[in-house]
């Protein structure tokens, strides 16, 4: 795992450990956030992703997105050992109905693939909600690309994103 630090002002251009260019990077600069870059290369599970990331798995965060409707979406963002409450989401927004999109839309609707998705540099600013155990704590994040990742304060990413914050999930079941 190697890990860079960027933290010079915002508007500073800004390019991946990969060398490429990052909408991601981009818009957490644009926030003004500080952040660390983690590059751990491929993972097959949260664990692994944790692992690699030195963190705990509730740290890993997972990003997920929700449909309401056409062309209504949201970022649901939630510790790595949790799940989204489908109920209470639905409570909380004030909808009967909810699904997650296929690996093709997300991609449309984000511009980023599963398993790299984050809200900083989506293609589209969605309305993020945040699950409110993220709060108080340094997680980590898809940086938009596999096998990177960053860490950022959860609080102060919570409010550059206007995340809404509330219980939306559930633990994750024993398998």
């Amino acid at each position: 795992m190697s890990t860079v630090a960027f933290s010079g002002p915002p508007g500073d251009p800004r390019v991946t450990v990969a060398g490429m260019s990052s909408p991601a990077l981009t818009a957490l600069d644009a926030a003004g956030l500080p952040y660390r870059v983690i590059r751990h290369g491929p993972v097959r599970s949260l664990a692994e992703a944790a692992q690699a990331r030195g963190v705990a798995v509730p740290d890993v965060v997972k990003t997920i997105v929700v449909r309401r409707g056409e062309d209504d979406h949201l970022f649901v963002l939630t510790p790595g050992d949790r799940v989204v409450s489908w109920p209470k989401l639905r409570q909380l927004l004030g909808v009967s109905r909810m699904s997650m999109p296929d690996a093709a839309a997300a991609r449309a609707a984000t511009g980023y693939e599963r398993g790299t998705i984050t809200p900083f540099g989506s293609s589209t600013a969605w309305p993020v909600v945040a699950d409110e155990r993220l709060r108080g704590r340094e997680i980590t994040l898809g940086a938009g690309e596999h096998g990177v990742a960053v860490a950022v304060d959860a609080d102060a990413a919570l409010a550059a994103l206007d995340a809404t914050v509330a219980d939306v999930t559930d633990p994750e079941p024993a398998r």
